[in-house]
C-alpha cells in the first residue's frame, strides 16, 4: 500500500502531476523550475511554460519522470503545459513570486476567521496575488510520492477566512515590499509534536519497522472508530440541538455512563472530536447549600462551560491540562440533590474530563473535597476521523504532508511549533537536538540551488501562556524557547519573539497580525538582504560585581528601551549559589540592564522572563521589539 500514491489516483490524464501542480499555482521566481509526475513506461513528456521552448524527460520503467525548467522572474499569469504525446495537461493562471511552506502545530493552523478583527481582516483579503494551498491532515507510515488533497485558492473575503492568520498576514507584510505574488503552502497539524515532523532516519528509527506499526495503528483505530460509531447508534439524530441541556430537571434517560476523569476515548470514543455533555449530582445540608461550596470538574480537553441547577458557574477556554476549579454561590445551592453540567468542547486529539481523581470534587465551606461519581455523557455535535494522536508519532506527519513536496523550489519556511514539547523540562531539553535537526533534514531534502547560504527558516518563539506545567524556578516552556534561541546558530534563521503578545488564559492567543509581521522583518532581512531592525536585545555576557550583576546586550538588536517608558525593568531574578531565585530590581544604565535583590548578596546567576508566562517582562529595544527570555546559568 505504500506504493506511490500517484498511481492510485483515478485516470483522468495519462500524466499524473504532483496535487500541487494545479490552476492558480505559484511557482518560485528566480530558480529553476522542477516539474516531475508519472507517465506510462517509456514516455517522452514535453513541458513548456510561459511561451517559452517545451523542455521533454523520458518516463523511466516505473513511469517516473522530472525536468527542469529555466529559471523566470515574477510575473504571470502563464499556462504550463505538459504533453505526453496522447492527452495533454494545461494548467492556467500560474503565477511566478516567492512560495513559502508554513507548517507546525495550531498557532501557526489558526485561522483568520479566529483570529483578531476577523471580520475587518476577512473583507480586507483581497489580494489575488496571494495565494494558499493547505494540506489536509494525513498521514503515511512510508513517504509518499503524492499529497492526500489539496489546491490552489487566490485571496479573497469569501475563502480568507480559512486560511491560516500567520501565514496570511506574513504573505501579506511581503506583497508590500516585494511586489510579487506570495504563495503559502500549509502544511500544519494542532497539537503536534516535533517528531512527527521529520523524518525515520534522521531520528534513528528503522523504515520498515516504522512502516509496521503505522499499519498496526490503522488496523487498531478501525477497530476502535467501529466501537465509537456502535455507541453512537443510540442517539441515531446528531447532531442534535443542545440548548437546555444544562437544566437541572433534564431527563437522563438516554445518556450513557462514563467514567470520569478520562478522556472520552478511553471510554470507547475513540476518533470522536467536537462537542458532548457530562452530568452528575451531589448532595448537600442546608448548611452546606447555604454557605456556597467549591466545585473542581478536573481538567478539561479542550474548552469547557460548567453549569450547577441550571446556572452557569465557570467557563474556561482552550486549557486542556488546567484543573477546573469554581466557586459556587450559596445562591445556586440548594438542600438536598444538586445538578452538574458540563459542556465540553474538544478541537483534536484527545477529549472530555481527565486529570487525577481528587481533582473531581465538591467541598463545602470549611470542609473536606466529596468525590463526585455515577456521571452520565451524551454527545450533541461531533465528527469522527481516524487521525488523533497520529501527530504525536514520529514520522507520520513528515512522510504524508511534506515528503511529498519535495523538490518543489521555496523562498523559506516559516514555523510556529513547540507547545506540545514543553510538557517537562527533559521534554523541552530534547527539543535543542531536535530542532536543528529537523532544519537541518529538510534544508538537505530541498538542496536550494541559489546564492544563499541556506534555505531561510523562520520560527515563532512560545508566546506567554499560563501552562500550568511550571513550577518554582522550573518552566517547561522558557525551556524550549531557550532551545529555539540557541538554534539561532545556525546561517538563515531568525525567530521572532512573542513574550508580550501572547494570553496567559489561551494557548491561542488572538493577535495574528503581530506575528506576522514580525516573521515578515524576519524574512526581509534572512531572505532578502534588507538592513532593518528584525529582532529585540540579546544578551552577550553576564558579569558579577558585588551585589549586582551587570547584562550587557549586544548592538544588532538596537537600543534598549523598556516597554511603556522610563529606565525600570521587570521580569528579572537573581540566585546565589544556592541557586534559589529571588525577584529583582533591574535597571537600564549605559546600554546595560544592572540587576540587584535583597535577598541575594552575591548573585551567582540571572535569568529574564524564565516563566511560562513572563508577561512582566517588558524590555524590548526602540522598534519595540520584545527581548527574548535568557538565563546565565544552565542549572
Amino acid at each position: 500500500m505504500f506504493l506511490s500514491a500517484l498511481l492510485a489516483l483515478p485516470v483522468a490524464h495519462a500524466v499524473e502531476l504532483p496535487r500541487l501542480f494545479s490552476d492558480g499555482m505559484v511557482v518560485q521566481r528566480d530558480q529553476p523550475v522542477q516539474v516531475w509526475g508519472h507517465a506510462a513506461p517509456g514516455a517522452r513528456v514535453a513541458v513548456s511554460f510561459a511561451g517559452a521552448a517545451a523542455i521533454t524527460a523520458q518516463a523511466d520503467d516505473a513511469g517516473r519522470w522530472s525536468l527542469e525548467l529555466p529559471a523566470q522572474t515574477a510575473g504571470g499569469p502563464y499556462t504550463l503545459r505538459i504533453d505526453d504525446g496522447t492527452q495533454p495537461r494545461v494548467l492556467q493562471d500560474v503565477l511566478v513570486g516567492d512560495v513559502w511552506l508554513a507548517s507546525g502545530q495550531s498557532n501557526m493552523e489558526w485561522s483568520v476567521a479566529q483570529s483578531m478583527d476577523r471580520d475587518a481582516e476577512i473583507a480586507r483579503a483581497t489580494d489575488p496575488q496571494i495565494r494558499h494551498f493547505k494540506i489536509p491532515k494525513s498521514w503515511a507510515g512510508a513517504p509518499q510520492d503524492q499529497l492526500a488533497g489539496g489546491e490552489w485558492v487566490a485571496s479573497s473575503p469569501q475563502v480568507a477566512g480559512q486560511f491560516s492568520a500567520v501565514a496570511h498576514f506574513f504573505a501579506r507584510e511581503l506583497r508590500k515590499v516585494t511586489g510579487v505574488p506570495i504563495g503559502i503552502i500549509d502544511s500544519t497539524w494542532g497539537g503536534s509534536r516535533i517528531e512527527a515532523w521529520m523524518d525515520a532516519s534522521s531520528q534513528g528509527l528503522d523504515d520498515a519497522a516504522l512502516a509496521r506499526q503505522a499499519e498496526t495503528l490503522r488496523a487498531d483505530d478501525e477497530r476502535a472508530l467501529a466501537q465509537t460509531r456502535r455507541n453512537l447508534a443510540q442517539w441515531p439524530t446528531l447532531p442534535v440541538d443542545d440548548a437546555g441541556w444544562q437544566a437541572p430537571d433534564l431527563a437522563m434517560s438516554a445518556w450513557a455512563p462514563i467514567a470520569v476523569p478520562s478522556l472520552w476515548e478511553a471510554a470507547g470514543w475513540n476518533g470522536m472530536d467536537g462537542v458532548a455533555w457530562y452530568r452528575t449530582t451531589f448532595t448537600l445540608t442546608g448548611e452546606e447549600a447555604a454557605a456556597g461550596v467549591l466545585l473542581g470538574v478536573g481538567r478539561i480537553d479542550d474548552s469547557d462551560a460548567t453549569w450547577v441547577n441550571g446556572t452557569q458557574v465557570g467557563e474556561t477556554r482552550m486549557r486542556y491540562n488546567q484543573p477546573r476549579r469554581y466557586s459556587v454561590p450559596a445562591a445556586v445551592l440548594r438542600a438536598g440533590v444538586n445538578h452538574v453540567a458540563v459542556r465540553v468542547t474538544d478541537t483534536g486529539g484527545g477529549g472530555g474530563i481527565h486529570g487525577e481523581v481528587g481533582e473531581v470534587f465538591v467541598q463545602p465551606q470549611g470542609g473536606t473535597p466529596r468525590a463526585l461519581a455515577d456521571w452520565r455523557f451524551r454527545p450533541s455535535d461531533v465528527s469522527l476521523a481516524l487521525v488523533d494522536d497520529k501527530n504525536q508519532h514520529p514520522a507520520l506527519l513528515y512522510n504524508a504532508m511534506i515528503h511529498p513536496l519535495q523538490p518543489y523550489a521555496l523562498r523559506g519556511v516559516i514555523w510556529y511549533q513547540g507547545e506540545s514539547n514543553a510538557n517537562t523540562v527533559a521534554d523541552a531539553l530534547r527539543y535543542r537536538r531536535q530542532f536543528p535537526a529537523l532544519i537541518e533534514q529538510w534544508r538537505t531534502q530541498w538542496r536550494t540551488q541559489w546564492d544563499a547560504p541556506s534555505l531561510p527558516f523562520l520560527w515563532v518563539q512560545l508566546a506567554n501562556f499560563s501552562s500550568g506545567v511550571d513550577k518554582g524556578d522550573e518552566s517547561p516552556w522558557a525551556t524550549l524557547r531557550e532551545a529555539q534561541s540557541m538554534t539561532l546558530w545556525m546561517p538563515g534563521t531568525a525567530q521572532a519573539v512573542a513574550i508580550d503578545i501572547g494570553d496567559p488564559a489561551d494557548i491561542h492567543p488572538l493577535n495574528k497580525q503581530e506575528v506576522g509581521r514580525r516573521l515578515a522583518l524576519a524574512a526581509r532581512h534572512v531572505a532578502y538582504g534588507e538592513a532593518l531592525p528584525f529582532h529585540g536585545p540579546v544578551p552577550q555576557y553576564t558579569r558579577f560585581e558585588g551585589n549586582k550583576a551587570h547584562v550587557e546586550f549586544g548592538t544588532s538588536g538596537g537600543t534598549l528601551a523598556v516597554r511603556g517608558g522610563g529606565t525600570r525593568v521587570h521580569g528579572f531574578a537573581l540566585a546565589g549559589t544556592d541557586q534559589v531565585f529571588h525577584p529583582a530590581e533591574a535597571t537600564l544604565q549605559d546600554g546595560r540592564v544592572v540587576v540587584r535583590s535583597a535577598a541575594v548578596p552575591r548573585p551567582a546567576a540571572v535569568r529574564y522572563g524564565w516563566s511560562d508566562n513572563p508577561a512582566d517582562a517588558d524590555l524590548i529595544n526602540t522598534d519595540q521589539l520584545p527581548a527574548s527570555p535568557f538565563r546565565s546559568d544552565n542549572w
